[in-house]
């Protein structure tokens, strides 16, 4: 089965796990989904990932609860393969007042929203999640 949008892909396998109350996710491993989940981590959203390797297929595997509860409650794609939406450093918008998070992929890789404010940097808005 060939994916045409593997970011869109594992934000869903996360909502989807979440919806049930799974623990743990996972999903086909690349560079981009390691740095996202690195971003997540770093910001308190996941528990810890790592990745895999079953036969000759990498996957990522992400714990969804910390302690009990996820601080998850919505995951929503903002760039899609169609329609890329950039930001400038003035521009990047605030999740939930600030309480959520959104995912920037800068000319330094990927960020928070808040990272790349105070750092200057704009880029492709990639996700939010709050």
């Amino acid at each position: 089965m060939v994916i045409m949008d593997p970011i869109s892909d594992m934000l869903t396998r996360m909502r989807n796990a979440l919806t049930i109350g799974k623990d743990v996710v996972r999903f086909p491993s690349s560079k981009i989904k390691a740095e996202i989940a690195r971003v997540l981590k770093e910001e308190g959203y996941i528990g810890d990932f790592e990745e895999r390797i079953e036969g000759s297929k990498k996957f990522i595997e992400c714990q969804l609860y910390i302690d009990g509860k996820t601080p998850i409650t919505h995951l929503e794609k903002i760039s899609k393969p169609g329609r890329r939406v950039y930001s400038s450093k003035d521009r990047i918008p605030k999740v939930l007042n600030g309480y959520g998070l959104v995912i920037i992929s800068t000319s330094k890789g990927l960020m928070s929203g808040k990272k790349a404010k105070k750092e200057g940097l704009g880029g492709e808005l990639i996700c939010k999640l709050y």
